[in-house]
């Protein structure tokens, strides 16, 4: 097959699995908490439709996993902290100088899905 004959296509995920939620009651909050579970290294924050979150994945390496996502287009994600943050805000400075960057996802259909999930769980 020669490079021109490449196909391109979009298979979205068709399922996320979220294990573990937390909601923190303000931005402030769950900024502090990237910075403390991130030692003191560079982490940032996702917004998508009024509200700021983080997540880890269950990496694919392990073999129901890379199933899942193969498969069945689903993804787990062990861990989610999120907050209603109404306004986007580039970051999130805390009391004690805490700045921790937060990236715009709104434009991200599956990001705004996740977000107004969690709406939904407060």
């Amino acid at each position: 097959m020669s490079e021109g004959n490449v196909e391109v296509r979009f298979e979205p995920f068709k399922e996320i699995a979220i294990m573990e939620r937390n909601y923190f009651s303000n931005p402030d909050d769950i900024a502090r908490f990237i910075s403390v579970i991130a030692g003191g290294k560079p982490a940032g924050l996702y917004w998508a439709d009024g509200v700021v979150f983080l997540y880890f994945p269950l990496p694919a390496s392990t073999e129901i996993a890379a199933k899942a996502l193969i498969e069945d287009k689903r993804v787990y994600w062990t861990f989610v902290g999120y907050s209603l943050m109404p306004k986007y805000q580039s970051t999130i400075e805390t009391k004690e100088k805490i700045i921790v960057p937060v990236i715009d996802m709104s434009s991200n259909p599956m990001f705004r899905k996740v977000a107004s999930w969690l709406k939904e769980q407060k």
